[in-house]
């Protein structure tokens, strides 16, 4: 079964981010991928478990875990940068620079997200083929550590959310609830959502491997897509006043603040 799954979600993958593609094309707006990626890794821990042969209710509790995590951040981010909203800085710029070519090259970025998207659907692959019955230490604990994650999560959005929903507070950086101790919790607790699930994982055999997953997540946000390039436009947007931020403010943990 193991051998069947990921072929099955590498399939599922193309083709999904083939038709989210044609989509962009429509709203010329490739910030499309984004929520769609979320939503993609959590499908693929759905299907997995649909299709797994394991403990019924270690199957369910990762599909769970998972596919309300990728269903929330979609919706998320597909409201707050897509539907009605000009097409990301970053995804604009790409464009410019392929020229007539843009959307050729978008069409394969679409499809490397596709992968991606496989390879974080990991810890549910290791998890849902796990017969043994009854939840481990290790699970338990991941469940847990996935609430904190999760609430942390949807808090720190949620703050954001309303901060920029306010006219008064055009142009500034948002320095309210978790905010005012990091300037990224969003970062943080994404990072942990995904050592819980590889936590998790790792409660079967070979799950260990599922540590990949929160490895790379955390490069990707504090080194390459994340952090970088928000802080980026955000000085690009709000200069010194960004600057002072980044000085009293830690870019990742929240409850750590300079003085």
């Amino acid at each position: 079964m193991i051998a069947i799954l990921p072929g099955t979600g590498v399939i599922l993958a193309a083709l999904v981010m083939a038709l989210l593609w044609g989509w962009h094309l429509k709203l010329r707006n490739a910030g499309i991928v984004d929520g769609g990626s979320a939503f993609l890794v959590g499908g693929l821990a759905v299907l997995y478990a649909v299709l797994g042969d394991g403990w019924p209710p270690r199957r369910t509790a990762i599909a769970f875990m998972m596919g309300s995590w990728g269903a929330r951040l979609a919706v998320y981010l597909l409201y707050d940068r897509v539907f009605g909203r000009p097409e990301d800085a970053r995804y604009a710029e790409l464009r410019r620079k392929r020229g007539e070519t843009a959307n050729t090259w978008f069409f394969w970025f679409f499809q490397a997200h596709g992968a991606a998207a496989v390879f974080f659907s990991l810890p549910a692959l290791l998890a849902v083929v796990n017969t043994s019955e009854g939840f481990s230490p290790l699970e338990l604990v991941a469940a847990g550590l996935w609430m904190v994650a999760f609430t942390g999560e949807v808090t720190a959005d949620r703050q954001l959310e309303r901060f920029k929903a306010d006219a008064v507070n055009g142009g500034r950086t948002c320095q309210v609830g978790l905010w005012r101790y990091s300037r990224h919790p969003n970062y943080f607790f994404e990072s942990l959502m995904w050592v819980a699930y590889a936590t998790f994982a790792s409660g079967s055999p070979f799950g260990w491997i599922a540590f990949v997953c929160p490895v790379a997540m955390i490069v990707l946000l504090v080194k390459v897509t994340g952090i970088p390039s928000t802080e980026a436009q955000a000085i690009r947007s709000r200069g010194d006043a960004y600057r002072e931020y980044q000085r009293t403010t830690s870019a990742f943990v929240p409850w750590f603040r300079r003085v």
